[in-house]
């Protein structure tokens, strides 16, 4: 074969059907092998973003704390962080523009609870879990400030 005055080209291979049934069937091996171990890890991050948003909001609260002298109670709740508590104890030196822009929900879509005073700590602010429900096991077990 020749292509031009005094060039050989290179005849053109491709590649065969058992060279191909090699290639995937290394691929299934290896996706057998790496699947269920990514497959648990969007329920590792969702645990992670909710101890994130819990160490966030108490950071805001340890602010409030520091302007006012107290926490906000239990009525008053975490909205206290993004607007004036309307009703009593009216603090004296909440900060204009608030402590949070928003209130964050937890990774599964539940507003994340508040306690003043709290069952393991001064405060406690914690999600349910995936299963919306107190106490649970695994990605359904409480996720609270007490675990920070």
């Amino acid at each position: 074969m020749t292509s031009g005055p005094g060039r050989r080209c290179k005849p053109v291979h491709g590649f065969t059907l058992i060279e191909i049934m090699v290639v995937v069937a290394i691929l299934g091996i290896l996706a057998a092998l790496v699947v269920p171990k990514i497959m648990g890890r969007p329920d590792e991050a969702r645990i992670v973003a909710a101890r994130q948003d819990i160490a966030t909001i108490k950071q805001a609260l340890n602010l409030y704390r520091l302007d006012n002298l107290r926490y906000p109670t239990t009525e008053q709740s975490l909205q206290a962080l993004v607007e004036k508590p309307a009703s009593g104890p009216i603090p004296d030196n909440w900060k204009a523009g608030g402590y949070l822009e928003r209130l964050p929900k937890d990774p599964w879509g539940a507003p994340y609870q508040y306690l003043n005073p709290g069952v393991h700590g001064e405060v406690d602010i914690f999600s349910l879990g995936a299963d919306s429900a107190a106490g649970g096991e695994g990605n359904d077990a409480d996720i609270g400030s007490w675990q920070l």
